[in-house]
């Protein structure tokens, strides 16, 4: 079932233009910004995007202009979980797994969840109870179930990736927060 929800959320988020979609990333970013989640936080997990998904290196860099501290996930595909960094630029960022941008930095630039004030993340598709589709894998649901403070995650998306409903099994991990181009959508803080 997820498997061709999230083949046919993918079809309908590639399928809209790039200046459609240049257009919608900076209406994302605003309402992003104007959350008072954002406005507060010091230190951002920010996904690096790839390929169609809400782009990030615009908020990033803005981000970084504002004074914040910006973590970014990097793929450990042997022991199948993100490994986060504090990355003080964008030329900090190369080609990693899949082709995504990630961060190639001595250990000493380490992070951990506890570190992060703020966790902002992909999705393929998402409800308006705040489930989240990702890509399948689970590196999103290992690295927030991880955390032991309460800390709101929003998952950046598209209006158009808006499903009725995506199952959702003990692993999954909801978000709090849904910020599209058109709306913000709250479910709740995290209770872990």
């Amino acid at each position: 079932m997820k498997r061709i929800l999230r083949k046919k959320a993918l079809q309908k988020r590639d399928s809209i233009p790039p200046a459609e979609r240049k257009i919608k990333d900076e209406l994302i970013k605003h309402n992003l910004f104007n959350l008072s989640e954002f406005k507060t936080a010091k230190r951002l997990l920010f996904y690096v995007s790839f390929r169609t998904e809400v782009s990030t290196p615009c908020m990033i860099e803005k981000s970084f202009q504002l004074g914040k501290r910006i973590i970014v996930p990097k793929v450990d595909k042997d022991m199948h979980h993100l490994r986060l960094y504090e990355i003080k630029d964008l030329n900090e960022l190369t080609p990693g797994f899949m082709g995504i941008p990630e961060p190639s930095l001595p250990d000493n630039r380490e992070r951990e969840m506890k570190d992060v004030d703020l966790a902002i993340i992909p999705c393929i598709a998402f409800d308006y109870t705040c489930n989240r589709l990702g890509y399948g894998a689970g590196y999103y649901d290992v690295l927030l179930s991880s955390i032991k403070k309460k800390i709101p995650f929003v998952a950046l998306a598209y209006e158009e990736q808006l499903i009725d409903s995506i199952p959702s099994e003990a692993h999954d991990v909801k978000v709090d927060i849904v910020v599209t181009d058109k709306r913000i959508i709250r479910f709740k803080i995290n209770d872990s």
